[in-house]
Formats: structure tokens, sequence, C-alpha cells
């Protein structure tokens, strides 16, 4: 998976790979070079007092470590850059199909994971790139020119070299291959890090209604133990990587030295030699350490791009259509046939046989039980999921079939849960229309009853909207979320239980005040209070997820037991039919 995520979104830039590989080749043979100079300045200079060849010679190694220093640079810059922009790309790749999936997807990998996905795993996969340009371009060429310089300046005393490199690699290698399940295990415990912490951020009010600190404090330690442990345990392995190098470092070094001095004694190696050979050697092995460290970044990096890849790889099941089909203006005439939904592996379908119509110009009520599939049934319409039988049309035409921009336009849903985003008030009403006019957010607001609240913050339209609408009540957030609606002027407005937060005589004004602003457009409001939708052209009873009653309140009070049921345990007999 790491190999086919790289080659995918390295590709275009493939030029800059291959200036980063020319400086790193070009700084490499400038350090492996050092070295020789070094020993003919000893063998040359130092050893017969010549000054001149010192100084000469000197100046030469200077010249060769500005190279060094500027290829090194620029390799660095362009292998800086490249990581970045992967970064950039496979980021912007993760939210463009995250913002494609459908609110199934969504639930199969979780809010957690794929914030996780998103930011920790693309970071483990940067890293790697970034210190593979860095470090392991340069590792193969200087290890193989530093054996190739160290057998040229003597083949026996390379020996050393034969036997340290693979002693390192295998000790190295079994050190990487414990790491890679403890890697896995990082990253799913940082998803439920991040799981734990969401739900105790977003749900803070309920903990401490219900005095749960404790029990929440205990689970994050838990979480975070979890993880805790894992770290530990790739720790314990790291801790064991660098003093492993250093010993193989220093035997070398020191079989170098007593082997050299011998050779030296006999007549058949320089002491320049000796100390080029003792570079090439530290160079070789630093070679080694620097690809054996790489290679414990790229199990993490493995990781992470399979599950990057996983949701990369995972199609929507709400599919736009190849040729939409061309509708002119839309009208808002909605209608279900024989409409199911189940969700995979589910033992039953949340709602079957739905046959509904809604007209322009109507208000249209669903009620039922919790659980009855009401809120499922206006999440088909927008095609927040998509039906797993049965058409879903509007003006005739499948929503299959519609451009998803054109039905998004077309349809407003205010959510059972009003969702607000960090910003201003202003903002937040030019959600669906950002060229709404101040005059047009301010009449949304009246008929939404929400211009009082609004008109008394010091900042008017321009007050400050936290994340989620924290800021402000419950009522307010559900009248903001149904002023953004009508800022839309969409042709088909979808209120699933959008009003529960508002007291009777607020939601008894803000009803009023809809039926004229939405008199030619096609009304479906889901609601749980029976005085919200007694007035509805026609009222739709769901019951297990089938429609049991169709029809006004009067006509379902006399003939339809279920919707009864459900009035009188609100309102009394004499009140439901008056």
């Amino acid at each position: 998976m790491l190999v086919k995520l790289l080659r995918a979104r390295l590709r275009p830039y493939t030029p800059a790979l291959g200036w980063v590989v020319l400086f790193q080749l070009v700084q490499t043979v400038a350090t492996l070079y050092l070295p020789t100079l070094n020993a003919d300045i000893i063998d040359k200079g130092v050893v017969t007092g010549d000054t001149g060849y010192i100084l000469e010679v000197g100046a030469f190694m200077l010249g060769v470590s500005l190279i060094q220093i500027v290829a090194l640079g620029a390799a660095v810059y362009f292998g800086a850059h490249t990581a970045a922009s992967l970064g950039r790309d496979v980021r912007g790749a993760l939210f463009q199909r995250v913002q494609s999936f459908s609110a199934r997807e969504i639930g199969q990998f979780g809010t957690p994971s794929l914030i996780t996905r998103t930011t920790n795993d693309v970071q483990q996969v940067q890293m790697l790139v970034l210190m593979t340009l860095t470090f392991m371009v340069s590792a193969p060429i200087m290890c193989i020119g530093g054996i190739v310089l160290a057998l040229r300046l003597d083949v026996p005393l390379s020996g050393t070299v034969a036997v340290a490199v693979p002693v390192l690699g295998v000790l190295i290698g079994m050190i990487i291959v414990r790491m890679r399940p403890l890697f896995r295990q990082t990253q799913e415990r940082l998803d439920r890090i991040n799981q734990v912490l969401r739900e105790q951020i977003a749900g803070i009010r309920v903990i401490r209604a219900f005095v749960r600190d404790d029990r929440e404090r205990q689970r994050f330690e838990r979480a975070n133990t979890d993880l805790f442990d894992v770290s530990l345990a790739i720790g314990r392995l790291l801790a064991l990587m660098f003093p492993t190098v250093m010993l193989v470092l220093n035997l070398s070094s020191v079989a170098v030295l007593w082997w050299g001095g011998h050779r030296i004694e006999a007549g058949q190696l320089e002491v320049g030699e000796l100390t080029a050979f003792l570079s090439y050697l530290m160079q070789i092995l630093l070679a080694v350490m620097m690809a054996t460290f790489m290679f414990m970044m790229v199990p993490r990096a493995e990781v992470s791009a399979e599950r990057i890849e996983a949701v990369l790889d995972t199609e929507t099941s709400v599919v736009p259509p190849s040729h939409p089909k061309e509708t002119g203006a839309l009208h808002g005439r909605l209608e279900l046939r024989d409409v199911a939904f189940h969700y995979p592996g589910a033992e039953r379908s949340v709602v079957e046989g739905l046959n509904l119509s809604a007209l322009p110009g109507q208000t249209t009520a669903i009620i039922g039980s919790t659980g009855s599939g009401k809120t499922t049934l206006l999440n088909l319409v927008p095609r927040l999921f998509d039906a797993t039988a049965g058409e879903v049309l509007v003006d005739g035409v499948s929503v299959r079939d519609l451009d998803p921009r054109r039905l998004s336009e077309a349809v407003a849903l205010v959510p059972q849960k009003p969702y607000l985003f960090s910003g201003t008030v202003a903002t937040n009403l030019r959600y669906g229309r950002p060229e709404a006019t101040d005059d047009e957010l301010w009449h949304a607001l009246e008929i939404a009853q929400a211009k009082d609240f609004v008109s008394k913050l010091p900042e008017g339209l321009d007050a400050p909207i936290a994340q989620g609408g924290t800021n402000v009540s419950g009522g307010q957030r559900q009248r903001l979320s149904i002023a953004r609606a009508l800022v839309r002027r969409p042709e088909i407005y979808l209120f699933d239980d959008s009003f529960s937060a508002l007291d009777y005589a607020t939601d008894a004004a803000l009803r009023a005040a809809l039926a004229g602003e939405t008199q030619n457009a096609t009304v479906v409001i889901v609601a749980q209070r029976v005085s919200t939708i007694r007035n509805a052209d026609q009222i739709i009873v769901l019951d297990a997820g089938r429609v049991v009653g169709t029809g006004k309140h009067r006509d379902l009070m006399a003939r339809n037991e279920t919707y009864r049921e459900i009035v009188l345990s609100q309102l009394t007999e004499k009140e439901a039919v008056a």
C-alpha cells in the first residue's frame, strides 16, 4: 500500500525528485572525496613537512566542502518541498473523498478515525518521504562508494567491513520486525484516544449533569495507558537500536585500528591511508545505520498508508450520475414510490414500502414513535443515503439522476441536531447563499423568530458563533438553522424535528410566519409535538418503518389508532378535537 500510494502521489514531482538525487549524488561524492584528500595531506604533507602542499590541498578541501554544503542544502530544500507537497495532496484527496461519503461511509470509519487518518497518518507518510529524500537517497551511494574506496585503499583490511555491515543489518532488522505490529497498535490506540476525547468534550454537559467525571476520567486513563504501553514497548526497542549500532561501530573501529596498526608496522599501509579507511568505515556504517533507521520508519508509514488507502479506495454508496438529466427550473414536487432502506448486515429495513407525495404550496407532516424511520425518510431526499429499493423523485425525476449540486440547491434540510460553524451569525446564515444581502439575512431572522436576540447582540450579524454553536442556547441554534435554510430559498424545505427546543408561543409564531414565506415551496416537517403538525395539509403516520395512515388531523383522529394514541399522549380528548 505504501508503494502504491507514493507511486501515485509522487508522480507529479518527478522533476523535483530528479534534482534531489542529483544534489545528493554531488554532496555524497564530495563527502567521500574528503577522506582521500585528508590522507594525502597526512602522507604527503605532514609526514614530509611540505607546508605548501598542505595549504594547497587544504584549500581544495575547503572548496569541496563548500560544494558539499551547497548541494546538501539544495537537496534538503527540494526534498522538504516535495514531502510537504505530498502531505498537502494526500490530505486534500482524503478531504475530497470524505466529502463525497454518505452518512453510511462516515459511520463505517467513524469520525475520530477519519480525523486521525487525515492528520497523524498523513504526517507519518510525509515524514518518511522527507527522511528518505534527506538521508536514504544518499545512504546507498555512501555505502557503495565507501566500500569501493575502502577496497582501493586496502583489500585485507576491508574484511572488517564485510563482517560489520551484515552483522549490523541483521541486528537492526530483528528489532524492526518486532516494531511493525506495535506501530499498527499505536495508530489504532490513537483512534481510541480521539474517540474518547471527542465524546467527552462533546458530552461535557451530560457528564457533569450525571456526575460521571470520575468514570470518564478512568475511561480516558485506560485509553491513555493503552497508548502509553505500546509507546513504551516501541521505546524499549529503540533503546536497543542505538547501543547496538554504537557497539558494532566501536568494535569495528577497534578492529581496524588494531589490524591497521600491524599493517603500518609491516610497511603495508600508510598512516594517512589508515585514517582515510577509518573514515570510510564510519561512513559505511553510518549509511547502514541511516538505512536501518529509515526501515524502522517504514512499518509505521506502511500501516498509515494502508489506513489512508482504505479511505481513498472506499467508494461512496451515493454515486453521482454520469449523465445528469437536464430539468430546468425545479418546482419541488416530491414523491416516494415503494421506498425502502436498510443498513448493510441489518436484520430488517429501517423503512419499507413508503409511498407519499408532497406538493408545492402544501405542508406535509410526518409523525411516529421513536425509531419509526422519520429521520431516515428525510435523509433520503437530499441523498444523505440512497434508498435500497424504490425511488425518490423530485418533479418526476429520480434524485439519482439529478445533478447533486442542483439537488442540493433545491433542498434545504434543517437537521434534528442543528449545527453552526465557527464564525459569525452572518457567515452561518450565508452558508447556503454567500451573495445574500444583510436585509435578506434580517428578513430570514425575523421569520425564524431570531431577530430579537440577534439584534440585542453588540455585534449584531457580526456576533461571533463558536464551533457547533455552543455559545448560544439550543433554541437559538434551532432558529438560526431555520433562518439559514430560509436564506437559501430552496424549492423543498425539510424540517427534522426542528422546533423541539422552542416554547409553544415561539413555535406558533414561527410556523405562522413560515407559512407565508414558503407558500410556493414544498414543506415537509418531522415532529413529535402534535401542536406543530396538526394544521398540516397532510399528515403521514409512520410505525415501524411503514406508512400506517395519511390524512388531516381530524380524519386521522377518527380512524387511525396509532395517530390517536400519539395525540392523546400529549393532549386531552377535548383539546385534540378542538
